[in-house]
């Protein structure tokens, strides 16, 4: 998969797909996305960095991979099109959202007021086949996400990472914690939410943070109509 991103993550991901890993996850994508059904579109795989250069980012919600559901994955991690129903997983986010914040509840899906406001909507592995949860776990993606987390961990001005479920919880031991700040829970899907997402009052956390950091709070309402 060529790397196309018009902004300051562009030399970032251009250094991390030099890796053998990455030439092996690019031939088998090619037959995945030739031979079977794929999410998301082609186009749509690097839309988180396209949305939330690397120098906007402030916070970094961190999720494992793609809706497997027809057209729900568009390249940002808990995102679906307005046109889609509201998954499970991002229904409890905004459910703990309200609880946390009064924050109400939208009626679509569509985060990208989060991206442009600097939360980077990234998954651990960008792509999955249709249906099938973490097909396309350790093929090669856990490397290039990695290398994303260590860019972002090197930068200077300071990031609140937002960490759901095992998956982005591995990431952990790569981010200095006395420069940035790590929030952690469980995953909010249906299976995990109520082992310790719901109450874990990350939005408020992440806000707290960002002013104790000298950053503009995120504002995480969501108007019903997106430009």
């Amino acid at each position: 998969m060529t790397i196309s991103v018009n902004n300051d993550w562009q030399p970032i991901l251009e250094k991390a797909a030099q890796k053998k890993s990455y030439f092996a996850l690019r031939e088998f994508l090619k037959k995945e996305y030739e031979t079977t059904t794929v999410y998301p579109k082609k186009e749509d795989i690097w839309q988180a960095f396209e949305w939330t250069p690397y120098h906007e980012v402030k916070v970094v919600l961190l999720g494992q991979d793609p809706y497997h559901g027809k057209n729900q994955a568009h390249g940002l991690s808990f995102s679906v099109d307005p046109s889609v129903s509201i998954p499970p997983s991002l229904r409890n986010m905004y459910k703990e959202l309200e609880n946390d914040l009064g924050v109400p509840t939208p009626s679509h899906g569509y985060l990208k007021k989060w991206a442009k406001e600097g939360v980077l909507l990234l998954n651990t592995v960008l792509t999955v086949r249709k249906g099938q949860a973490h097909s396309h776990r350790k093929m090669g993606w856990e490397n290039l996400t990695d290398d994303v987390i260590k860019a972002l961990n090197d930068r200077k001005k300071p990031i609140v990472f937002l960490l759901w479920g095992n998956a982005a919880k591995s990431k952990r031991h790569m981010i200095n914690e006395d420069r940035h700040k790590v929030i952690t829970s469980a995953h909010p899907s249906p299976l995990s939410a109520y082992r310790g997402f719901f109450g874990s009052k990350p939005f408020s956390k992440t806000n707290k943070a960002l002013k104790e950091m000298g950053e503009k709070p995120i504002d995480w309402e969501i108007p019903e109509v997106e430009n």
